[in-house]
């Protein structure tokens, strides 16, 4: 008689289990449900053509940062988040990024370089939401350019006034030919700086050889 009380008792005990378990994972279910979908995108991963909403900053050869998302970065140039597409590569030369100086009232838009866009593209493959990665963009020294003593004096500087570590900006287009010949055709800011210094004129390093990137949200495709 006591074992059949006991057998009892301990189906009891399992049915009561039972129901507080059935009620602790209703109530996970509508949390969940309230939450909506944004919670299944916390554990996915970017996959070849979905869109990325991403934080970045890009870095000169020194190390300097040129070009952020964070409004407490102590970058030239700031701009907001960017989309893309993973592992698709830009159809034009140029990507045009709106940003404005945080040094003076100005507005404008910045050249990412096709090389650029892409191998960010590229890089984000296989992140999730809030993860940060440094990506290579180009190797070091192969954006420079020689700026002669006529060209800088023709853009209003004279060599003599340029030290290395001097920044200068560039318009560069996505048709040289027609800016060449249309001072009123559009252009892209580009912010490089002085390398080296001789009586040729500057060395100006135009590269941005890494960038740091945050995955802020991925879209499906």
């Amino acid at each position: 008689m006591g074992e059949k009380k006991q057998k009892e008792k301990t189906v009891a005990q399992w049915k009561k289990f039972v129901v507080v378990g059935a009620c602790v994972l209703f109530v996970v279910l509508m949390i969940v449900s309230g939450m909506g979908s944004g919670w299944i995108s916390a554990f996915s991963v970017i996959k070849p053509g979905d869109v990325a909403v991403i934080d970045y900053t890009l870095y000169d050869a020194a190390g300097n940062s040129v070009l952020t998302t964070s409004s407490t970065g102590k970058a030239m140039l700031l701009s907001k988040q960017i989309s893309l597409t993973a592992n698709q590569s830009l159809a034009h030369s140029i990507y045009p990024i709106p940003v404005s100086s945080t040094k003076a009232s100005i507005a404008t838009q910045f050249a990412l370089f096709r090389p650029e866009y892409d191998a960010i593209s590229a890089a984000v493959i296989g992140m999730k939401v809030n993860e940060q990665k440094r990506v290579t963009l180009s190797q070091k020294g192969t954006m420079n350019q020689l700026w002669s003593p006529e060209l800088l004096k023709r853009n209003g500087v004279n060599l003599s006034e340029i030290a290395v570590g001097d920044v200068l900006t560039m318009g560069v287009s996505d048709n040289p030919e027609e800016m060449a010949t249309n001072s009123s055709s559009l252009s892209y800011l580009r912010v490089g700086e002085v390398s080296s210094k001789s009586p040729e004129g500057v060395v100006v390093d135009f590269g941005y050889p890494t960038a740091d990137i945050r995955i802020v949200s991925i879209n499906g495709r």
